[in-house]
């Protein structure tokens, strides 16, 4: 296995419907046929904002607006597994326009809105460790 050498930064947006689920994809090649929210790689110069936008716009054909950085997860696990060592930045997004599409059918095989506290499985880390810091979130703010 192959580790790299310098940890690369993910992006995860995590896209709130009105009924309070959340958008998944059940993911195709490069990362194992695992469900995960809408994201990708950050590119160098773009805020993590702007690659939020653009990832989601590239995989769902969804328009973002206003994400927000909610959490910075480092994720060992998918690092141990497969030597692929990523700091991912999760976003939540409550304002959006569109239906989600299969944009990339290659890496991508369909979205779901899902529950976000009984997420689909296999779940890529990332994308868990990100809901999970968006419902801890959730929680505390009620309190």
């Amino acid at each position: 296995m192959e580790h790299s050498s310098m940890p690369l930064v993910g992006l995860g947006v995590i896209i709130l419907s009105s009924e309070g689920k959340i958008l998944i994809g059940k993911r195709k090649g490069s990362h194992s046929p695992y469900y995960s929210i809408p994201g990708g790689k950050l590119e160098a110069g773009e805020t993590f904002e702007d690659g939020a936008i653009r990832e989601v716009k590239e995989e769902t054909g969804l328009e973002i607006r206003d994400p927000k950085v909610i959490a910075v997860t480092n994720n060992l696990k998918t690092y141990h597994e497969e030597g692929l060592h990523f700091i991912s930045i999760a976003l939540l997004v409550t304002d959006y326009s569109g239906q989600p599409e299969v944009m990339e059918p290659l890496k991508c095989e369909g979205w779901i809105w899902a529950v976000p506290e009984h997420l689909p499985s296999p779940h890529f880390e990332a994308s868990r460790m990100a809901v999970e810091c968006y419902l801890q979130r959730k929680f505390y703010a009620k309190k």
